[in-house]
């Protein structure tokens, strides 16, 4: 009789690293990127929270208490850097709304990184979006979609949320980007934890697929 052989164990697919980049005055697409983070660890990912500089003057920032206060208590948090975005097999960013538009802070980081694209470092980037704005039609979807302009032009592949769970229509239906609506004492109206939780595994998982077709 041959002995038998033993069978090769297979190898543990590559981790994902994913950043989760945010921009936030007040608090809430900080708070959407932590429930981004959490979502990323339990998909498997290697995760960075990082923070898009604020350039906004001290004046500006210190006539907002909740700016300031904010401002304050996130200050370990790193800021993003260029050498972030080509470590990350994935990106999430969370940024408010201006104007249906990204803030200048972000698009200031934004237009840094045309020697990256320059040299194809955030080609096939796995890259999805959040948002949130004063009300439900000030401009979500729009900056959403202004975001995935760069992504596109950077080569990366937008990964959003669409309708792949349930969880995305009990935080108000936003196929492109989970987005919540804040009212004026700065709650967020929606839930949407499992909604922000869910795209954050949907694009690691995507990501883990690109990154095992390079194997």
């Amino acid at each position: 009789m041959e002995p038998k052989k033993q069978e090769e164990p297979i190898p543990e697919p590559p981790k994902v690293n994913l950043a989760v980049i945010y921009y936030s005055s007040t608090g809430t697409n900080h708070q959407m990127a932590e429930w981004a983070v959490a979502g990323g660890k339990e998909a498997g990912a290697e995760v960075k929270l990082l923070k898009i500089p604020e350039w906004a003057p001290q004046s500006a920032i210190d006539s907002n208490p909740a700016w300031r206060a904010h401002v304050d208590a996130t200050k370990e948090i790193p800021e993003v850097t260029l050498h972030d975005l080509e470590w990350a097999d994935a990106i999430i960013f969370s940024v408010p709304t201006r104007f249906g538009n990204v803030p200048g802070q972000v698009k200031q980081f934004l237009d840094t990184t045309g020697g990256l694209w320059f040299h194809g470092k955030l080609a096939n980037k796995v890259v999805s979006a959040m948002t949130s704005a004063q009300n439900a039609h000030g401009g979500q979807e729009q900056t959403i979609m202004q975001l995935y302009t760069t992504m596109h032009h950077w080569g990366a592949i937008v990964v959003p949320p669409g309708y792949t769970d349930p969880v995305i229509f009990g935080a108000g239906g936003n196929p492109y980007g989970t987005s919540v609506t804040v009212n004026q004492e700065g709650k967020m109206v929606e839930d949407v934890s499992g909604a922000v939780q869910h795209q954050a595994k949907r694009t690691v998982t995507v990501a883990q697929w690109v990154k095992n077709s390079k194997q």
